[in-house]
């Protein structure tokens, strides 16, 4: 059971697509929201769930008062159960579903946003992940105080990718978690 953990809609049900994700445990979205709550990044953030899977981080940040939240799968059965989750949470207006892959949403973007997750499937992580990181800075789609939140196998290499810098990282169990900064940020 995947469930909303905390804000407005806390303990609130997501559905979960049958087959095919690897949704974000309970423990590892409340690790994540911890931090960027200490942050302050989220209240009325503009956020982007890239392999959006059943949108579970995307839901979240908007339950602690993120104020929009672009949410990207291409496989169409999880975006539909996306699509089915917002329904049900009454977030439509808030959460818009995108059917595509996450670069390619990347390159048609038009505005910057203040968190971005990265979540794809383990096996794809570091080559996806730093094609993303690419294009995110390339094409300034993270706000200056922004940071990304880039999920990972803990047996996988890290990501480096040229002009972003690991703010934190943990690991819990399986998963490592990555908060990057833009490189830049740190000269200011």
């Amino acid at each position: 059971m995947t469930r909303i953990i905390a804000g407005e809609l806390a303990g609130r049900q997501l559905a979960v697509p049958a087959k095919g994700t690897r949704p974000t445990s309970d423990r590892v979205r409340e690790a994540i929201f911890s931090t960027l709550d200490a942050t302050g990044l989220l209240p009325h953030a503009r956020v982007l769930d890239l392999c959006a899977g059943s949108g579970a981080l995307g839901f979240e940040a908007l339950s602690r008062g993120a104020r929009h939240a672009d949410l990207v799968e291409n496989h169409s059965k999880s975006a539909a159960t996306i699509t089915a989750n917002a329904r049900t949470l009454a977030l439509t207006e808030q959460a818009r579903v995108h059917v595509t892959g996450a670069t390619s949403f990347l390159e048609c973007a038009t505005i910057a946003y203040d968190v971005i997750f990265i979540d794809p499937p383990y096996d794809i992580a570091g080559e996806l992940t730093a094609r993303c990181l690419h294009l995110i800075n390339e094409l300034d789609l993270l706000t200056p105080d922004g940071l990304v939140v880039a999920e990972s196998a803990t047996r996988s290499e890290k990501t480096d990718v040229e002009g972003w810098q690991v703010w934190k990282e943990k690991a819990y169990g399986e998963t490592r978690v990555a908060y990057l900064e833009r490189a830049d940020r740190l000269e200011e």
